[in-house]
This record gives C-alpha cells, structure tokens and sequence, in this order.
C-alpha cells in the first residue's frame, strides 16, 4: 500500500458523556448503569465477553435505541434520537450499495446534503485516497476484497466529516494480515482527522494497538462498565513494545473472569 501524506486539519472531535445508562428490551436488561466519559479527539475501545451489551450501548450512542433510563450528551447537547454528530461503521461490508461504484458510495453522503457532482467527485477522490483506495474509485463492491470494501465504508463515513466515530467491530470478518493492515490505515486516518471514536472489539490484542482508553464491560444480563484502562504506550504498538504484555496479561484476566460469568449464566463451563 502507498503513504498518503496528508497535510494537517483543526481537531474536530467531540466529548461524549454517558450517565446512569440503561437499555432494556421489555423485561429483559441489557446495559445498565453505564457512567462513561470521552474526551474531544480520543479513541476508546469497548471490550468485553460476547454478549455483554457492547454493540447495544454502540447504538445508543449513535441513537439507534433510546435508553430506558439516564442520559447521552454528545458535544454537550442530549442525544435524543439520531445522533447528528455520529457516523456508525458496521462489521459488515453488505452495508455498500452494489450498484453504486466505490466513489458514489463515498460520495453518496455530499449528495443527500446537496453537494454538486463535481464536490462529490472531489470529496469521493479525497477520502479514497486517504483509505488507500484512489485506484480504485470506479470499481464496483463485488469487484473488492473483504479489506478494500471496508475501506470504502470507512471513506464512506469519513465523507460526512463525523466528529465522532462509531465503530461496530469492523475487521472482525477479515483475515488477520487484512485486519494488521486496517488497523494501521485507521491509526494514520484518526491521527489525521481528529475524530472522537468509540471502537467496539471483543479483541484484546486490537484493543492495545488502537486505543488510547480501553473500557471493559462486565457480561450481561444488565452489563456495565467493570474497569478502564488508560493505554499510555507510544505507538506504534507491538507485543514487545514495553508496557504492551502486561498491559494484555492484565485485560486477559480481567476479561476471563467476565467470560467465566458469562458460561456459567448459559450452564457452561469455560475449556481450557
């Protein structure tokens, strides 16, 4: 992949608080109690047992669902219904129009705010190039890798300028050279946009590599917040870059102990 040097930008992110939060679906409990602070420009990952309400909290953010109880302030305004700051990346890459070339899907966005074709054409060449992708602005969803077509979602919602990012696990599918590689694009590309993003994982390897907090959620039912853990390791980040093995060793055994709780809430046991 080409180094895109890219010239600087005014830090954009936003704050981001979280007081009191619960999500319910009927009688069942999925989130409750979440108390979480992000600060403008930060990068925090959730991690957690499957299951534990990661992604569930993920759409509260972005509005998708409303809480039964507390509150979101987002750039210090309620967050009520969608959250107009927010740009949401899913796991999935079936989010893409198929019939829409990777330049009009980035460019899709510009246009449903009015933007002329040619500012569509610029701001689709832009982010495009910016993910690593200005070849191959032309081509269509099915004629991309998994990694390629995760890096036209991502330009995607880069489009929209977001001053926060949500990110729904969304190298999960991919091999793991791709998901070394999208990690590193998405490290140069916040380093550059200064977007706050709040990235959900259940890796905890990914989670070091990317984050400047990692939050671990306890499992659900009713999952909160169990510990925070600060990342103050320069990057670029590797398993023996100092700090970063202990750092893993003790999230491992932060976590295990949710997974344990997790088997033992559907009657099994954890293997080793």
């Amino acid at each position: 992949m080409s180094t895109v040097v890219d010239p600087p930008v005014t830090a954009r992110g936003v704050s981001l608080r979280v007081r009191d939060a619960a999500i319910r679906f009927g009688d069942f409990t999925a989130v409750s109690g979440v108390d979480l602070q992000v600060e403008p420009g930060e990068f925090v990952c959730l991690l957690g047992p499957s299951g534990c309400g990661k992604s569930t909290l993920l759409s509260a953010l972005a509005g998708f669902i409303r809480l039964a109880e507390g509150s979101i302030h987002c750039a210090d305004e309620q967050v009520t219904g969608t959250n107009s700051h927010a740009g949401m990346v899913f796991q999935s890459t079936e989010v893409l129009f198929d019939w829409m070339t990777a330049a009009e899907n980035v460019g899709y966005g510009p246009r449903m705010h009015g933007a002329s074709a040619a500012v569509q054409t610029r701001i689709a060449e832009h982010y495009l190039t910016m993910v690593g992708l200005g070849h191959a602005q032309h081509k269509y969803p099915s004629e991309l890798s998994g990694g390629m077509r995760q890096r036209v979602q991502i330009a995607r919602v880069l489009a929209n300028e977001p001053r926060l990012m949500l990110m729904d696990e969304p190298f999960g599918a991919l091999d793991a050279q791709t998901r070394v590689v999208m990690q590193e694009e998405l490290s140069r590309i916040c380093g550059r946009t200064n977007s706050t993003v709040v990235f959900v994982t259940h890796d905890i390897d990914e989670a070091i590599v990317l984050a400047d907090r990692i939050v671990v959620m306890t499992a659900g039912p009713a999952a909160g917040i169990k510990s925070v853990y600060p990342v103050d390791i320069d990057r670029p980040r590797e398993r023996h870059t100092p700090g970063v093995t202990e750092l893993f060793d003790q999230l491992h055994a932060d976590i295990s102990v949710e997974v344990q709780r997790s088997l033992a809430g559907q009657g099994l046991e954890e293997r080793e």
